[in-house]
């Protein structure tokens, strides 16, 4: 399949380039002893990752402590009060830790167990990276500090006990809007002062190469067992898919199963309370190109030119950037970004909670809104939703500030 004079059948081999780049997107931006880091990581990668030993064990991980496959789920009261589309959701909330992310920290601990790291670090926002990478350090033995901005701390308590308890070091962020821009320049700080005992295992298809390849090779396990499922299901591809978009590692994986097939695909970023700058995170749809940590992406900037002010309801959407590949993707034309806003996301939230028996992380809750508001666009068809995590760690929060309606 060829689209925007790009041939789908081999790309996932051809992007991104050895540089790391998708088109003029992505890149390693960052200090030359960072350089030596992430061309470690790089080395590593391509050798013991690709290994059938490392695959192996990757894959054994998978079945026997994470749970995979998770399942697709028809969602057969929504459909029904909507009309003719039918809508599924794949269960990523049912993958240990309760979302996707652990598909790819298992991947980056059990690299940096090969690599003969003895400490992980990274940044979270909504709490699930944290969770996920906290559960892979236990498993494996390592230690772990997580980077959490203040903000993002007190919105999802859950999960910072969760971190606590499995080990974790929690660290506040405090600098800035403390969220989740901040605390990643907190973790790459830190990363640059220990990259030679540990390894940044970065929460989404963004940084420095070869980050934004790593965690979508890691998460297109979903994006494949997807696809299968669905065959096998319905005998056919469903007519769209949708997932959420902040940095972007659930719709990376989602995505790259479906991006060779005649299926048209949505990622939908987060509006917030509006168009106004500082009111949403919706780089994609607003942003213009630019520079951050690392990588070279579509930004949302302030007057200064500088990663602007973002806000939304999910914490692990508001995000100033998006990934390279998101980009390159939606300049090609292959992917369409839209956005969902808070109270829409609300809505979807509590809709699918009642209506289904399932209670959605905020994040999946956009992708779930803007799904219905698909399948009543479309009028006949079917389409599946990316549900890429569950929303205990929402439900304090959205009931504090929301009630319960």
């Amino acid at each position: 399949m060829e689209f925007g004079g790009i041939n789908f059948d081999t790309y996932l081999k051809q992007y991104p380039d050895k540089n790391g780049y998708f088109g003029r997107y992505g890149g390693a931006y960052i200090s030359d002893e960072l350089k030596k880091a992430m061309e470690e990581i790089t080395e590593a990668y391509f050798t013991i990752a690709k290994s059938s030993k490392f695959v192996g064990e990757l894959r054994r991980i998978r079945r026997e402590f994470q749970g995979r496959p998770t399942p697709i789920s028809y969602l057969e009261r929504l459909s029904t009060s909507i009309g003719n589309v039918q809508l599924y959701v794949k269960r990523e909330d049912l993958n240990h830790t309760g979302a996707h992310k652990l598909n790819h920290c298992m991947g980056e601990a059990l690299l940096a167990k090969y690599m003969g790291k003895k400490k992980v670090i990274a940044e979270t926002g909504a709490g699930q990276h944290g969770v996920a990478l906290a559960t892979a350090a236990a498993y494996f033995g390592l230690e772990c500090d997580i980077y959490m901005g203040a903000v993002d701390i007190k919105k999802q308590a859950p999960n910072v006990a969760r971190m606590k308890i499995l080990g974790a070091n929690v660290i506040e962020v405090t600098e800035g809007l403390q969220t989740l821009k901040e605390a990643v320049d907190a973790a790459f700080a830190a990363y640059t002062k220990e990259y030679k005992d540990c390894i940044y295992c970065i929460g989404s298809v963004l940084g420095p190469h070869p980050f934004p390849l790593m965690v979508r090779d890691f998460q297109h396990v979903v994006g494949e067992e997807a696809r299968e499922q669905f065959i096998s299901m319905t005998g056919e591809l469903p007519d769209a898919i949708v997932a959420c978009v902040g940095g972007g590692s659930n719709a990376a994986g989602f995505f790259s199963g479906f991006l060779n097939d005649p299926v048209d695909i949505y990622g939908i970023e987060p509006l917030g309370r509006g168009p106004k700058l500082g009111d949403h995170a919706a780089s994609l749809k607003y942003g213009e190109e630019g520079i951050m940590h690392g990588f070279n992406s579509i930004m949302l900037k302030d007057e200064n030119g500088d990663p602007a002010p973002v806000y939304s309801v999910s914490s692990g959407l508001d995000y100033p950037s998006s990934g390279p590949e998101h980009a390159f993707l939606r300049d090609l034309g292959r992917v369409q970004y839209d956005v969902i806003d808070d109270e829409e996301t609300i809505d979807a939230f509590y809709k699918l909670s009642r209506m289904e028996g399932i209670i959605p992380a905020l994040e999946s809750a956009h992708a779930v809104a803007y799904g219905i508001k698909l399948a009543e666009r479309m009028g006949r068809g079917s389409v599946l939703i990316n549900l890429s995590g569950r929303g205990d760690k929402d439900m304090d929060y959205v009931i504090e500030k929301y009630g319960i309606r």
